[in-house]
């Protein structure tokens, strides 16, 4: 047992616990802040199924999770939004689709500062050493979400964006269509289509977030 333990990659395992916790935090965050801006704007769909929260459980799908995870693609259980309570159905949906990758490029800001503080003022120990590390690498992971989700393909945020800005009848219409998105982004995604136009995009802002601290 001792042999075990001594031969065991701790090292591997705490950077998979980083991974997974870095993942959550990001999802959490972006999930529910697409329901605190459908509920600042009328709708209290998502108060009411206990999605305003932080409490990763209430957001998570255990699949997309995983796939975050291992691939570096993934999802969280989408908020419910019911566009009948805004005065305004489209701007309303905009808005609160616009609020997710927002609260993930702020998440990485608040991260970003975090360990900067933590690199000024922090003792250097294993412990100071992980934290850094985590709040640098989930920042990147933050703006890879963030920026991912702005791609104006359903069912991402940016095509509920794109979407409020066609003429009506052409909204509607395409809406009607938006569940044969994920198929068409995982098709993407398996043919690499755009990843390196979207990576170099995600390490831009991520320097120039870095920039601001560093």
């Amino acid at each position: 047992m001792e042999t075990f333990f001594r031969q065991f990659d701790w090292a591997g395992l705490l950077a998979l616990l980083q991974r997974v916790l870095g993942v959550l935090l990001c999802l959490t965050v972006h999930e529910t802040c697409h329901g605190l801006a459908a509920w600042a704007l009328g709708d209290p769909t998502a108060r009411r199924m206990r999605r305003l929260s932080l409490n990763p459980l209430h957001h998570i799908d255990w699949l997309g999770l995983a796939s975050m995870v291992i691939c570096g693609f993934g999802w969280a259980k989408p908020v419910p939004v019911d566009m009948r309570y805004f005065k305004n159905p489209r701007a309303g949906m905009a808005v609160t689709a616009l609020a997710g990758p927002a609260s993930n490029l702020l998440l990485a800001l608040a991260l970003l500062f975090g360990a900067s503080v933590t690199a000024a003022l922090a003792p250097v120990n294993a412990l100071t050493v992980w934290l850094f590390s985590f709040m640098t690498s989930t920042a990147a992971l933050s703006v890879g979400l963030g920026l991912f989700n702005l791609v104006p393909i359903p069912p991402l945020d940016g095509s509920k964006v794109l979407f409020a800005l066609l003429p009506e009848r052409a909204y509607y219409t395409l809406m009607r269509y938006e569940r044969y998105g994920m198929a068409v982004l995982l098709l993407l995604v398996w043919l690499d289509v755009g990843s390196s136009f979207l990576s170099g995009a995600i390490y831009t802002v991520y320097l120039w977030m870095a920039g601001l601290f560093f």
